[in-house]
């Protein structure tokens, strides 16, 4: 008869091993060449950029399996343009897996949104935090226009995500890779808790003719510096 008591930590992290131990078992005899194949390398044509909150498992939402999607998780799924964690990932993931499409993907309820909406200390994180607040503060007539509080938040999640599609846009990673002619295309989801359906949010950016002019940029295709290139005349 199984116990209904609640697990221990220790009983918790056992469980988890054991629960491994069933899937990779499963998995071998389901696609015996399965890991044999994963352990010479990773071939994703998806960055998926997400929320770290538990409930929004990037692979298990759109039901992708192992090696199909090289994903990126932070709070409130953002993307910065001083954040070198999110700068490697992206630059890895444009320059070296040559993924085709990059799917930033908030979600409705975000706790780190709702966060950043109120007027409460929250301790480190609020210098997180703060990017979330300059979006409020540049779409401030319409998030204010909206009187409903969760339907305000709503919002702000999908302007929040919105941002972060515009601040990859606007990096030289991917326009250099526009610039290469290699196909990249930028897409911005939300994804509800209550119904566990994605929302496109109309808007894909797939060219630096889609972006702004002051961010647009000329990458120069160079090999060796001018100095080095005078030897040779």
């Amino acid at each position: 008869m199984h116990s209904h008591l609640p697990l221990s930590e220790d009983d918790r992290l056992k469980d988890m091993l054991n629960r491994n131990k069933e899937w990779a078992k499963f998995i071998q005899e389901e696609q015996p060449q399965f890991f044999s194949t994963s352990a010479k390398g990773q071939s994703p044509k998806v960055l998926w950029i997400g929320c770290s909150d538990s409930r929004v498992p990037a692979e298990q939402v759109v039901q992708c399996a192992p090696g199909d999607l090289f994903v990126h998780r932070n709070i409130a799924n953002m993307c910065i343009h001083t954040d070198m964690n999110f700068l490697s990932v992206l630059q890895y993931s444009v320059d070296v897996l040559k993924v085709e499409h990059i799917v930033v993907c908030g979600h409705y309820g975000c706790g780190g949104v709702t966060a950043a909406a109120e007027n409460k200390f929250h301790g480190l994180i609020d210098s997180w935090l703060c990017n979330i607040k300059d979006v409020y503060r540049a779409n401030r007539e319409n998030l204010e226009a909206v009187e409903d509080p969760i339907a305000r938040t709503d919002l702000l999640v999908e302007l929040n995500v919105s941002n972060s599609v515009y601040n990859i846009c606007h990096s030289s990673i991917v326009q250099s890779a526009w610039e290469h002619k290699q196909p990249l295309s930028v897409h911005g989801w939300c994804y509800s808790l209550e119904d566990g359906l994605i929302r496109e949010l109309g808007l894909v950016i797939s060219n630096q003719e889609q972006v702004e002019k002051v961010y647009k940029m000329a990458v120069m295709n160079k090999t060796v510096s001018t100095k080095a290139s005078e030897k040779s005349i």
